[in-house]
């Protein structure tokens, strides 16, 4: 005849039944994690990337506009001594409008 298992043996069974369906958990989670860590690492490399290629572009603007406003400041330059030989070349017109108001009044 067979013994009956005491209560001890019966209790301890369980526990390592329920140690069983623990472990399996574990290794669950643990798979789990592993794909998560590799999800964020991948999206943290193309979020990287992402932000080289924004720092690239920026580098790249900064460096069109400073040239554009290097360019734009050698056109106010140029404009700027336009308006001067302009306002210079006023009084020699204001002074050949006088000779000329002169020559047609004495032959009139």
């Amino acid at each position: 005849m067979k013994e009956m298992p005491s209560l001890t043996t019966k209790i301890l069974i369980e526990i390592r039944e329920e140690m069983k369906g623990v472990r399996e958990e574990i290794t669950c989670v643990r798979q789990e994690v592993h794909a998560t860590r590799r999800e964020l690492s991948e999206r943290i490399d193309a979020t990287n990337e992402r932000l080289d290629l924004v720092a690239r572009r920026q580098t790249e603007s900064e460096v069109r506009l400073s040239t554009e406003i290097v360019a734009l400041g050698g056109a106010v330059e140029r404009l700027t001594q336009a308006y001067r030989a302009d306002r210079a070349l006023e009084g020699d017109v204001a002074d050949l409008k006088q000779r000329v108001s002169k020559l047609e009044r004495h032959q009139a």
